[in-house]
């Protein structure tokens, strides 16, 4: 069901926007018509457009990324920045609104299609794919952005909001957009317009995956007793993982995760053993998550982890005489914080202030974001932006209107607050 137009109202501009953003099947790879239609909708906004793709050598030598080039998948994945200017642009600061287009498969348990976005009976809840993470956000960037231009902030500096791609594969776009700056200008701030249930979040955690492989010796399930099973191994290597947890979250504290349970969690997500059932099982793979504080390094935690795996062999005759390996895969995430006292989130803090939003203490996330790229190029960056992370990559993702409404108000406000300062 399609809620009833109020013609000629930015709601309704905005709700168009976001019906038809959602409509978009953006899965890794397949961003760029999307990206066209944004690119040409900012175009008719008044923007001025640029647009990157990112480069595969230079990602390669990115901490976040594989080392190896054609193991990142950048060609025709561009991603897309609109420029407002304002007074004299050169006399004042430049501000990012951030927001990621790309979203991760659909899946199972859908009622409906997960690309035809769809309305509750009373028409304040929004579903689709991405509706949460995170196009709502990024529609409420595109008009704060209107909004700001629209009023007379009498303010100089300038405003860039970005529509990027690949955030799911490590922040392809973004990272190219910090290594590389393809605006002719410095960057002052930047809000990126994740999930956050509209509270502010400056400190993001970093995660390392690493893939476990370990061999045993085949043997006939009648007499089991002549192989060797990876599976005893395995419990004592998990278990030791765990137990390293359990005296990480003791000894590695952080004033914005008190409130976690576990704030630096391990996590085994996939295991695969064996061949057969009447085989004795002699090999094992796992994928392994472990997170990674802010404040310290990808490499740092996963030293940690290779000495307690070390351990583990060095008391296991099997495992000394047949060492498992231990490598990283995928995409590494590297931890970041930005100071709660930088004008950025001071800004934000009076956005939401502005709105009625009273919650406006930083928090912290057991999630990466792809603020950490602009942390780290010396940009401070804040997460502000509608939904809740637990709709993120569920199915039924949803979104309640009415926050994403908020976030654009409080997004217009907080950027003519970091302007004027």
């Amino acid at each position: 069901m399609t809620p009833p137009r109020t013609a000629g109202s930015r709601d309704d501009e905005l709700r168009t926007f976001l019906e038809r953003l959602c409509r978009f099947e953006t899965t890794a790879g397949s961003e760029a018509e999307a990206q066209t239609w944004v690119r040409d909708r900012l175009e008719a906004f008044g923007f001025e457009t640029y647009e990157w793709e990112a480069d595969p050598e230079e990602l390669a030598g990115h901490p976040s990324f594989p080392d190896d080039p054609a193991a990142i998948e950048t060609a025709n994945r561009p991603s897309v920045g609109g420029v407002l200017e304002f007074g004299d642009p050169d006399a004042g600061r430049t501000l990012v609104l951030n927001g990621h287009v790309d979203v991760v498969p659909a899946g199972r348990g859908w009622s409906g299609d997960p690309f035809e976005p769809r309305w509750n009976d009373t028409e304040t809840r929004l579903t689709a794919r991405g509706a949460a993470d995170m196009k709502s956000g990024l529609a409420a960037c595109v008009f704060a952005a209107r909004q700001v231009a629209d009023g007379d902030a009498g303010v100089d500096g300038r405003l860039v909001v970005e529509s990027v791609a690949g955030e799911e594969e490590g922040g392809i776009g973004a990272a190219a957009a910090a290594l590389s700056n393809p605006y002719p200008f410095e960057r002052d701030g930047a809000i990126v317009a994740e999930p956050t249930s509209l509270r502010p979040v400056t400190a993001t955690e970093g995660s390392v995956m690493k893939r476990l492989r370990l061999e045993g010796r085949a043997a006939h399930a009648a007499t089991r007793w002549r192989g060797e099973s990876v599976l005893p191994h395995f419990d004592r290597i998990r278990r030791a993982f765990l137990d390293l947890e359990s005296e990480r979250a003791d000894r590695v504290t952080h004033p914005l995760y008190e409130t976690f349970p576990n704030p630096w969690p391990v996590n085994v997500g996939t295991v695969e053993a064996g061949r057969w059932a009447s085989s004795v099982p002699d090999e094992l793979v796992a994928e392994i998550r472990i997170g990674v504080a802010p404040g310290e390094t990808v490499a740092a935690v996963e030293r940690e982890f290779e000495r307690r795996l070390e351990s583990v062999v060095a008391d296991d005759e099997w495992l000394a005489a047949t060492p498992p390996a231990f490598e990283r895969f995928s995409i590494q995430f590297e931890a970041a914080e930005t100071d709660p006292d930088e004008p950025v989130v001071a800004a934000v803090q009076d956005g939401m202030e502005a709105v009625g939003l009273e919650e406006t203490a930083p928090r912290g996330a057991t999630y990466g974001a792809d603020s950490r790229h602009y942390v780290a190029a010396g940009i401070p960056t804040v997460l502000f932006g509608p939904g809740n992370i637990e709709q993120a990559h569920f199915p039924e993702e949803s979104i309640e209107w009415a926050e994403v409404r908020t976030a654009r108000d409080a997004l217009a406000r907080a950027v003519e607050t970091f302007l004027a300062s």
